[in-house]
């Protein structure tokens, strides 16, 4: 599933949205979420998306980055 209906008109190059897109998925499948428009895949797009805007990049780092906050917030 593409991050793209979770950007809600934010502005990102083609190529972070690929790596936004790719971590999304990944990070989905780590926690055994669904690649549907639910909370939980919103709560990790949105994630992805702060990262993303406060200049992380790449797919693995933004996924790792992600599962840490997650873990930490539970």
């Amino acid at each position: 599933m593409p991050i793209r209906p979770f950007l809600a008109g934010r502005p990102f190059d083609p190529e972070k949205i690929s790596d936004m897109s790719k971590a999304l998925e990944a990070v989905c499948e780590a926690l055994q979420l669904r690649m549907i428009d639910d909370a939980a895949t919103r709560l990790v797009a949105e994630k992805i998306i702060e990262l993303a805007q406060r200049g992380v990049e790449g797919a693995d780092r933004l996924r790792a980055m992600v599962l840490q906050e997650l873990r930490h917030s539970e």
